[in-house]
Order: structure tokens, then C-alpha cells, then sequence
């Protein structure tokens, strides 16, 4: 069986429509071609990533699993909706490395840095730069951990949803999405009362998170099928 992690429903939401993919006890369940498939939900960060990895390879007979998602990138330039599949993860916290098995669609882009904290100083910025990293996520490490600890097969595929340094993305923004991944309409609702000038600045998150979900999303599958009809 493989497994998809996603962080968000949003990021599910892409495979769960191209796959036809059902509730089950654990997640989604279907299938791509004659391979089973389960696809789950972590919640953001790098505890809620591990919790729920380490459940799912407790749950199910998961032979690879696939971090499927968004990510922040760290140049200004780079196009939203572009795709990340790095030779190299790293956890922020502690420094580890972690490498997953490549996909065949592209790999091998530099280096993805998964932490807690919200990175927006531009000395830091420029700092992982320096360090071959190319983009920042809250899970992806996490799990990683976890599969390597399984003796588990990981890949990860994620796309360009915002750019770290663009001025898009501050903690206010950030304060608006619980830590499940949903919205909290409510504070989104406030905030646009108190910042009204915000509003098209929402909308460009919104539609690039979109955008980066599908094309995330397709990318896994496409990389999924190849490799199944092998």
C-alpha cells in the first residue's frame, strides 16, 4: 500500500478527487491502477506530522509513503506553482538530514528545511540560502523520521504556494489557520475589518495554495503511475 501525507485538507482535497478517494477508519482509501492507496491528514507541524505518521505506518501496511503538499520558497522569484522535490531534508530544530527516494519527475532540487517557526528575517533567509535551501515546510522532516525509523520508503512532492520573503506571509496571516490546516473564517473576517487593504493580498494566498495543491498533487500521481507500471 502507499501512503499520501498531507498537512492540510486543502492539500488532500486534489488527491481525494482525482482518486476517487473514500473515507476509511484510518483516512482516504482507493486505488491507482491495481495498487492500493491511503492518503491522511497530519495537522501543521512537526509533532502533528510525526503523531500521525507513526499511526498510519501502525494502522496499515504501508510500503512508501509520499509527502504531498505546499511549500514556501525561499527566492522572491520563483513562480508560484512551481514543483520541489528535493534531494535533501533537513529538520531546522536539530540539523538532521534526511534523503528520500526519488521520484523520477524531476528530482534532486536542492535542499527543503521543515520547521516550527515562521522564518521571515532576511539574514536567515539569506543564510539557508547559502545552505542549497530552496524552500520551507512544517512536516516534511517529521515524517521522514518517522518512515526512517519504520525501515519505511519516503518521497515527498511538494509545490510553490508563497514566497518567504515577499511580504505575503507574517504571523497575522499565519494566526488565521487553526492548527489543523482549516480557516478560522471568523479571525479571517476580523482581520479584513481591521486590514480591509489585505483583502487581494488573502486572495493571492488563497489561489496560490490552490494552484501548488494541484499541481503537487498531480505530479504524485503521475510519479505514483510511472512507478507502478514499471
Amino acid at each position: 500500500m502507499i501512503g499520501f501525507v498531507c498537512a492540510m485538507p486543502m492539500e488532500l482535497r486534489p488527491l481525494r478527487r482525482r482518486l476517487g478517494l473514500r473515507r476509511s477508519s484510518v483516512g482516504y482509501t482507493g486505488r491507482i491502477n491495481d495498487r492500493a492507496v491511503i492518503a491522511v491528514v497530519t495537522g501543521i507541524g512537526t509533532a502533528a506530522a510525526a503523531g500521525a505518521t507513526a499511526r498510519l505506518l501502525g494502522a496499515a501496511e504501508v510500503e512508501w509513503v509520499i509527502v504531498v503538499g505546499i511549500t514556501g520558497a525561499i527566492e522572491n522569484d520563483v513562480p508560484i506553482g512551481t514543483l520541489v522535490l528535493p534531494d535533501r531534508v533537513v529538520n531546522g530544530a536539530t540539523g538532521s538530514a534526511y534523503h528520500p527516494r526519488p521520484l523520477g519527475v524531476g528530482d534532486g532540487h536542492g535542499t527543503m528545511w521543515t520547521t516550527d517557526e515562521l522564518l521571515l528575517d532576511p539574514a536567515v533567509l539569506a543564510d539557508l540560502r547559502a545552505q542549497g535551501v530552496v524552500s520551507l515546510d512544517m512536516e516534511t522532516a517529521a515524517v521522514a523520521e518517522v518512515c526512517d525509523g519504520h525501515g519505511v520508503a519516503w518521497s515527498v512532492v511538494r509545490a510553490i504556494s508563497d514566497r518567504a520573503g515577499d511580504g505575503d506571509v507574517d504571523a497575522d496571516i499565519v494566526s488565521l489557520t487553526r492548527p489543523d490546516g482549516t480557516a478560522k473564517l471568523s479571525a479571517a473576517a476580523r482581520y479584513l475589518v481591521r486590514h480591509p487593504r489585505a483583502l487581494p493580498r488573502l486572495v493571492r494566498l488563497a489561489n496560490g495554495s490552490r494552484l501548488a495543491a494541484v499541481r503537487a498533487a498531480d505530479a504524485a500521481i503521475l510519479a505514483v503511475s510511472r512507478v507502478i507500471n514499471s
